[in-house]
């Protein structure tokens, strides 16, 4: 029943956004009694930032299968560069900035997904260390996935204004490689650096 709610309720977010999304349609959309959605999630923060916790440990484990093929890839970082721009796509996404915005006018809401941003944030840290395990320990490390993760979402947000999957494409392609010599440069030797 919780992973009915907690389904719906991403479905609600990204079909009609944040204030469209009510409990009542909520539990109708998972076929459940209001009685039952309001014991398993007693507010809506509550209930929406717990769909989004439940997605982001869902993205984890895909990340994670994915670990032994990319770590036995002939380009690691852009393979890895890609399943996070991949990872980004959909309705998990964007039901995370329909919560994102409305967390700005929100206060309860800011106080749960102050909550459960670091909580996805790190999964996606810990899965380039994993990866990039003798790298991971360069002070700059952290700072350039974030910066990857920023790149991702912003080109993202920015391209609903467009439609334009040509240009998204060309975007993306122009990041990756920007990223790619980020990444490149933490991973040089110290000697050339």
């Amino acid at each position: 029943m919780r992973t009915r709610l907690l389904d719906a309720t991403v479905d609600c977010l990204v079909e009609y956004g944040y204030s469209g999304t009510t409990t009542t349609r909520v539990a109708d959309r998972a076929g459940v009694t209001r009685g039952a959605q309001v014991h398993h999630f007693p507010t809506k923060a509550d209930l929406v930032t717990s769909a989004i916790r439940h997605l982001a440990a869902k993205r984890t484990q895909v990340a994670m299968a994915e670990l032994d093929r990319l770590k036995a890839s002939s380009d690691p970082v852009g393979d890895a560069l890609q399943l996070l721009w991949e990872m980004h796509q959909g309705p998990v996404f964007s039901a995370t900035v329909e919560l994102w915005v409305a967390s700005r006018t929100d206060p309860e809401l800011r106080r749960q997904m102050a909550l459960v941003e670091p909580i996805a944030t790190s999964s996606l840290i810990e899965f380039g260390k994993a990866l990039l395990p003798e790298h991971s320990g360069h002070p700059e490390f952290l700072h350039a996935v974030y910066t990857a993760m920023d790149v991702v979402r912003g080109i993202l947000i920015a391209s609903w204004a467009t439609r334009d999957q040509a240009e998204l494409d060309a975007r993306w392609d122009r990041a990756r490689g920007h990223l790619r010599v980020l990444f490149g440069a933490l991973m040089a030797p110290a000697t050339s650096r």
